[in-house]
């Protein structure tokens, strides 16, 4: 069915209106895009809605691929070219019987191919998006056996560098089977939805880590003989020094990778057995985060929506590196972000570019420290500013003046809960009669992972369950098996759990009288304030996630 059918069908279904067609398409023509995809853009309507209309239409039926686990050994049956070249993955087989979801499954040409290559008798095509279709093939078609193949094609006598020199290096690096190992690492990392990948050097070979959900992963080992290889062609990519192995380095990689934009910050470190490599992976393409979508809570998000309303102020957001802050700083930005509103950040690094917000990157050779780039900012009239971290006195000092002149101030500092970031600030000799001025709310967060859906069962807990976290007899509570899906992990996905301090008069005044971080925390408590323990204990209870998750990452608070 061609587009312009599509929407067509939709306007005919009552399914969009005239004015948001008329709309999508001026949309379509602005942005070079199909008028589907400008009714996506817009918000109208989702491609799961256009696709059940279209399915609704052809007599077909629609399959949500989203929560649908399919056998391997009915995937062996469509080559991985021939699903990536139609768009089509197999889904079960019954007797002769083949049904495939596919994008168009009108297109004979695909069906007389899937069924040849299959050798099944008869294809029972069923409609799907794109996405969830791309989805699938990225989750079941996995090409990372194909890396054994290619160390074999790098055995040591065909890695045979010629000294340390940067043309030697630059050489290996641009080997065809160093190119496509490293690409490999790179899109495997990407299909398990890693948030960074180490290269580790040892003494013997070369460890590769994944960290998926906040947790490190083995991947495989490499051969010594290809650490120099491998370290160079990422560092070539990144447009680091390759010659320089004893200092440690920062670079960039930006690449596209099926329609995707990938940013990778890469960092070197050196260590007895090489370098040490971390990559971190950012999806550009990867909508950002609304409050509502984070995990607060209902209270928590009406008290959190509350602060965002005032003028002026200073709100922040706490917890270790990798606790997301810097994801909630966005989503609060996203929810007052308007063409009434100036709002500038000054970040490191400039994670997600958001629309009418102006960013800048801290850059300490030019001399742009959070500091200095705080007070040109100040002169460029702003309403809302974000500094990505307060670090030092001097930042704390003019971002809590910023507040105190009718600006609204966003920041993070790394502690373990709400209540220690107001004695972290006095530590940093702030007078706590500022402090108690400018602080009008804390969040502190953690991640933790979500059960995985597929696997996901439930059980009575223990005995010694009941003792230890004082839980009532026969409470039912949730864990993940452990399956394909989830790599047998028990968990896909993160949810965020959280605290959140207000400043209320009596705070206040602790804060002036130099109270402890514990004595502010149990005036907290005794408030209404949900710990972070209490928050992530709902999400147990509810079946978001794991006891021992929750006290893996509160076990320090």
């Amino acid at each position: 069915m061609a587009k312009k059918e599509n929407v067509e069908l939709l306007l005919e279904k009552g399914i969009i209106t005239a004015e948001q067609l008329t709309r999508a398409r001026q949309e379509a023509a602005r942005a070079g895009i199909p008028t589907e995809k400008a009714l996506e853009k817009l918000g109208f309507i989702s491609a799961k809605d256009i696709a059940m209309a279209v399915a609704n239409f052809l007599g077909v039926p629609f399959m949500d691929l989203s929560d649908y686990l399919v056998d391997p050994e009915v995937i062996k049956l469509v080559p991985e070219s021939t699903a990536k070249k139609y768009k089509a993955v197999p889904l079960f087989k019954i007797a002769d019987s083949l049904t495939v979801a596919m994008v168009d499954p009108q297109d004979i040409m695909a069906i007389d191919e899937i069924r040849i290559k299959s050798n099944i008798l008869r294809i029972e095509p069923v409609l799907s998006t794109t996405e969830m279709i791309q989805q699938a093939i990225d989750q079941y078609y996995n090409s990372m056996g194909t890396a054994e193949e290619l160390i074999k094609d790098l055995a040591p006598e065909k890695i045979q560098v010629a000294g340390d020199s940067r043309e030697a290096l630059a050489g290996i690096a641009e080997e065809a089977p160093v190119i496509k190992l490293v690409n490999l690492i790179v899109v495997q990392a990407v299909k398990d939805k890693a948030s960074d990948i180490h290269v580790e050097p040892e003494e013997e070979d070369v460890r590769i880590r994944y960290r998926i959900d906040g947790i490190l992963h083995q991947i495989q080992n490499i051969p010594k003989h290809l650490q120099s290889a491998v370290s160079s062609r990422i560092k070539v990519m990144a447009k680091m020094d390759i010659a320089q192995t004893r200092q440690p380095q920062d670079g960039r990689i930006q690449l596209k990778m099926e329609n995707r934009s990938l940013d990778i910050r890469v960092s070197s470190f050196p260590t007895t057995h090489g370098e040490n490599i971390v990559m971190r992976l950012l999806d550009k393409s990867t909508a950002l985060l609304g409050l509502k979508d984070l995990g607060l809570g209902e209270k928590n998000l009406k008290i959190f929506e509350r602060l965002l309303k005032h003028p002026n102020g200073i709100i922040l957001v706490t917890g270790p590196t990798g606790a997301g802050k810097t994801t909630t700083l966005y989503a609060a930005l996203g929810t007052i972000n308007s063409v009434e509103k100036n709002i500038i950040t000054i970040e490191d690094p400039v994670e997600y570019q958001i629309p009418m917000v102006r960013q800048t990157q801290v850059n300490p050779l030019a001399g742009l420290s959070f500091a200095n780039g705080l007070r040109s900012i100040l002169r460029q009239d702003p309403d809302v500013i974000m500094v990505g971290e307060i670090r030092d006195k001097e930042t704390a000092e003019i971002s809590i003046q910023a507040s105190l002149t009718g600006h609204l101030v966003f920041s993070t500092l790394h502690t373990n809960d709400a209540a220690t970031a107001l004695t972290r600030l006095i530590d940093m000799e702030i007078e706590p009669f500022l402090i108690s001025s400018s602080v009008i709310g804390i969040l502190a967060q953690r991640l933790v992972r979500l059960i995985c859906p597929k696997c996901k069962e439930s059980y009575t807990v223990t005995a010694e369950m009941v003792n230890d976290l004082s839980l009532p007899a026969n409470t039912v509570l949730y864990r993940g098996r452990g399956c394909a899906y989830c790599k047998n992990t028990g968990f896909s996905g993160r949810i965020g759990i959280f605290e959140v301090l207000v400043m209320a008069n009596e705070t206040k005044h602790m804060v002036a009288s130099k109270s402890t971080a514990l004595q502010i925390r149990t005036k907290a408590i005794e408030e209404g304030m949900r710990t972070l323990y209490d928050d992530g204990m709902e999400k147990v209870k509810n079946g978001l996630t794991t006891i021992e998750e929750l006290l893996r990452v509160t076990e320090e608070v």
